[in-house]
């Protein structure tokens, strides 16, 4: 399904290991088409260019999602140890979503909002929101950061098959094949794309960090 493009909780963290540098990258765009008009180019895909880093710990996959959106906007002076304290990540994780808008905004990367306690599965409001948001952001130079939930029945394939809380960050789009590209700092794989409603019932009843253009 061809998606139209628009013109926006709680528990700790944490995955199951750390992820090795010699995991395989699924990063080729798919092939790019433009509607165009006499006041304005609509891209059907995009994606940024991000600096991509594995997971230092155990719990810091907040930390990493938060440096993969600010490598998007040329920052990337802060290790994940740095934006670990600035996130108040512990052992536990990243507590909230909010804390990672929270630090994209205090260090220049944008104006970030927090979408959170989703319900789940989501409303077709709510699924409406967040692609028009990643959309908007991607389109603005700006990567999402989104709080999840992989169970075995909405997991990405090369995840653990069983409940994992982690953050990880959404750097583009594609409309015509109704995908998101997912840079991701655990389980093998940098980057990868993954079908838009399965990053929704990733997200659901957690929440999302978006720019507001």
């Amino acid at each position: 399904m061809k998606r139209q493009i628009a013109a926006g909780l709680g528990a700790a963290t944490l995955t199951l290991g750390i992820a090795v540098s010699t995991g395989a990258s699924a990063d080729a765009l798919p092939q790019t088409q433009q509607q165009t008009s006499s006041r304005v180019e609509i891209a059907s895909s995009r994606m940024l260019e991000t600096v991509h880093q594995w997971q230092e710990t155990g719990y810091w996959c907040g930390p990493a999602a938060t440096r993969h959106a600010l490598t998007a906007r040329g920052i990337e002076s802060y290790s994940q140890s740095e934006l670990a304290d600035r996130l108040g990540t512990d052992t536990g994780g990243t507590d909230h979503i909010s804390q990672v808008t929270g630090v994209l905004n205090d260090l220049g990367a944008g104006n970030y909002k927090t979408v959170e306690t989703l319900s789940d599965p989501m409303s077709d409001s709510q699924k409406a929101a967040l692609w028009d948001h990643i959309v908007e952001s991607v389109n603005a130079d700006r990567a999402v950061v989104a709080n999840i939930i992989s169970m075995p029945s909405s997991k990405p394939d090369h995840y653990p098959n069983s409940t994992i809380y982690h953050y990880f960050t959404i750097s583009g789009y594609d409309s015509d094949t109704d995908r998101v590209r997912i840079v991701d700092s655990a389980f093998g794989v940098a980057r990868y794309w993954l079908p838009f409603d399965q990053a929704a019932r990733l997200i659901a009843g957690k929440g999302y960090s978006y720019h507001d253009a």
